[in-house]
């Protein structure tokens, strides 16, 4: 439902960009914010968003939800829609705004249905018998550690150890060697569903985890850009998962990175 709301989104950037360009300057990338769509349904045409009073957008946000910060929020959001912008044609501009509304729509049915879909996961992700294992991983949460879940499935005999699962998750490298030359390269083949979740988690641990801050500084510092550490910790966290699991313990931040601590003192 995320990945189809993002695709909408994209739309409608595109489609804003083409005869309304004042919209994209008053909400930026948060076209599905309810603002963004609050706004954009009572005033889905340049000549609308202009009309649009201080006291109008303030009651229009505050019926979307919004409780905090009402002024401001508004003065902004009027301050973009009164920019000046390259007009279209009159002709076409009825057509876009027609188009514009329908995405509104669209978007505010699926973020609505997003949220409940959210408390559905939660519920019964918190059900399962690994729940807890997987929500006291760094930078996994609810719906996070759902998706890693239902990506790497409850099977406690499905990977034979730690590299099978890493292998699986894509975010352990290929390494390939001819005469003097070797090459550290991504996995192409890989779930990428599965991929895109550790990427979200490797870099939300980086502020709920020291040590998994420290690992990422140790690969920048030798070199590796932000991509190739952020992968290295996604595939570290993996392993770390598959011993939690395995054992059925609980994450240890002590734990879990005694080993890197020993091989730094070392070095």
């Amino acid at each position: 439902m995320i990945w189809s709301r993002v695709r909408q989104v994209n739309v409608l950037r595109s489609l804003l960009r083409e005869y309304y360009p004042a919209a994209l300057a008053a909400f930026g990338n948060d076209l599905d914010d309810r603002d963004a769509l609050a706004v954009l349904a009572i005033a889905p045409s340049p000549d609308q968003g202009r009309r649009l009073s201080q006291a109008r957008i303030e009651t229009v946000l505050r019926r979307a939800g919004r409780q905090r910060n009402l002024p401001a929020a508004a003065a902004k959001i009027r301050a973009g829609l009164q920019s000046e912008q390259l007009s279209a044609g009159p002709g076409v501009i009825p057509a876009y705004a027609a188009s514009a509304s329908a995405l509104v729509a669209v978007l505010t049915a699926m973020v609505a249905q997003t949220e409940v879909l959210a408390r559905q996961v939660e519920q019964g992700f918190g059900r399962h018998p690994d729940a807890e294992i997987y929500r006291s991983q760094p930078g996994l949460g609810m719906i996070l550690g759902a998706r890693v879940l239902a990506e790497f499935g409850d099977d406690p005999n499905r990977y034979a150890d730690a590299k099978a699962r890493k292998n699986y998750s894509g975010m352990s490298a290929i390494t390939r060697a001819s005469g003097t030359k070797r090459v550290v390269l991504a996995r192409y083949a890989r779930n990428r569903r599965l991929g895109d979740a550790l990427f979200l988690q490797a870099y939300s641990a980086l502020r709920a985890s020291p040590g998994a801050r420290a690992f990422y500084d140790r690969q920048r510092a030798r070199g590796s850009t932000h991509y190739q550490a952020l992968r290295a910790l996604a595939n570290r966290l993996v392993g770390i998962l598959h011993g939690c699991l395995r054992h059925h313990t609980l994450y240890d931040e002590t734990r879990a990175w005694h080993t890197e601590e020993k091989l730094t003192a070392a070095a």
